[in-house]
């Protein structure tokens, strides 16, 4: 209990107003949730109730009636179609899910703050450094958009907790173990002891009505086939076979017997934690006692949270609203179809005529082309034009040589520069030296000058 002297520790107050806009977000997107939810499997069985009114709808009776029916009837699917679209653009991402999950860790950290890390001098910055990862990751499971109300009550928020009664945890004073056992794992353990009753009574009268329906619905068919007068009777059948479907629906969204199973582990595991805090003296209950008893209980609800959020975040796959919402998202699909039908229209004309016009030039041009081939070719056959090939011909064929001839007198001088390259040629020369000199030199056919 909160005494006049204490202290309010800064950073326990900014975690604390942040876990409560997180909670107040969770429980108010929670209950809009399920209010749509419902609002829409209400009108799927009003649809069919008003088609079978409208079918038998005595032929004596008001026409304003009739008429009346027929305007509900097309009205309540569409009305249904269109909560479920609205429910695919704002609900589908399971916003109050990541919100839930926020204030949960928020939570934890808190009592870990207050128990196993009091006394230490960094826990301020641990606690500041664990609140801005948590608000990163709520930022970012709710795709980048923060869109929530800032909670302006007192903190810790009512009515989960009850600071200003005696008795009940303050929220901001370093706790005991005796504290904690009773202000978090006593009262963790009997609101779940509580709640799986209620959670379980919810299934068993889920259960029930959907076995009543079903067999509702099979005997109004028994009934209808012992002759004409009960013919009639047959048609009612669709109505018990849409509250089945729709309770069925429900069911699965609740996800009822995954929670019962959920809080059950979470009551084993806390009684377990319970019952060895119990067994303890005072001597023996150290502080590494209470540690270990704050980090299986935090662990354990946190557990409790993971598996809470991926069960309802399955149960929603499994109910999805994209059934619900077919006739409206037909229509907005239709719409986008015409608009991209008749871009696609203005692209094909374009296409086409640029095709078109591309086809009539690729023409022009391998006619053109095959024109000069034409013309090359008889030119190529004439007289004058092999003529002046022979010409070429023979040109080339005479410089190929005359360039094959210097290159083997070269070839040749440099052979015989090497071979008397110690012989100093003058008026001193043997006879016989210079004479075997100019019989070695090489001969062209070039004419001398």
């Amino acid at each position: 209990m909160e005494t006049p002297t204490e202290t309010k520790a800064p950073i326990l107050e900014v975690a604390w107003r942040k876990f409560a806009q997180y909670d107040d977000t969770a429980v108010r997107r929670t209950a809009s949730f399920t209010r749509l939810r419902r609002s829409i499997l209400i009108f799927g069985v009003l649809a069919t109730l008003l088609s079978i009114l409208t079918t038998i709808y005595p032929a004596e009776f008001p026409r304003l009636g009739s008429f009346i029916l027929k305007i509900l009837l097309v009205a309540s699917p569409i009305i249904a179609s269109v909560l479920a679209a609205i429910g695919n653009e704002y609900y589908s991402t399971g916003d109050w899910l990541v919100a839930r999950a926020g204030a949960e860790e928020i939570l934890r950290d808190m009592y870990l703050y207050r128990t196993i890390l009091k006394g230490n001098p960094k826990r301020r910055e641990w606690l500041e450094r664990r609140l801005a990862r948590v608000q990163r990751a709520v930022f970012r499971g709710m795709n980048g958009e923060l869109v929530m109300e800032t909670f302006k009550g007192n903190v810790p928020p009512k009515p989960r907790f009850f600071p200003e009664e005696p008795g009940n945890d303050s929220g901001f004073s370093d706790l005991s173990g005796e504290e904690y056992f009773k202000y978090r794992l006593e009262n963790e353990l009997h609101w779940h002891e509580k709640k799986i009753i209620g959670k379980q009574r919810e299934r068993f009268r889920l259960q029930v009505s959907i076995y009543l329906m079903g067999a509702l619905g099979a005997i109004i068919a028994a009934i209808a086939t012992f002759g004409d007068t009960y013919s009639n009777l047959a048609i009612w059948v669709a109505l018990t076979a849409s509250l089945t479907g729709a309770l069925s629906v429900w069911q699965t969204l609740k996800n009822l017997e995954q929670v019962v199973r959920n809080y059950s582990k979470v009551i084993i595991e806390l009684g377990i934690i319970s019952d060895h805090w119990k067994n303890l003296t005072a001597d023996e209950r150290l502080q590494s006692e209470v540690n270990r008893m704050v980090q299986g209980t935090e662990n354990i609800l946190w557990s409790r949270n993971v598996e809470y959020i991926k069960s309802m975040q399955e149960a929603m796959r499994d109910a999805s609203l994209d059934k619900e919402a077919e006739l409206i998202n037909n229509v907005v699909a239709e719409q986008r179809e015409a608009d991209a039908r008749f871009k696609q229209s203005l692209t094909d004309s374009i296409v086409n005529k640029t095709s078109e016009e591309l086809d009539k030039v690729t023409a022009d041009l391998s006619d053109r082309f095959e024109e000069i081939l034409g013309t090359l070719a008889e030119e190529a056959s004439s007289d004058v034009v092999q003529a002046e090939l022979a010409s070429m011909r023979e040109a080339i064929q005479e410089f190929s040589e005359q360039i094959a001839q210097k290159f083997g007198l070269s070839s040749r001088l440099d052979s015989i520069r090497e071979e008397y390259k110690d012989v100093d040629v003058g008026s001193a020369t043997p006879r016989g030296v210079l004479n075997d000199l100019l019989s070695r030199y090489p001969k062209t056919e070039e004419v001398k000058g």
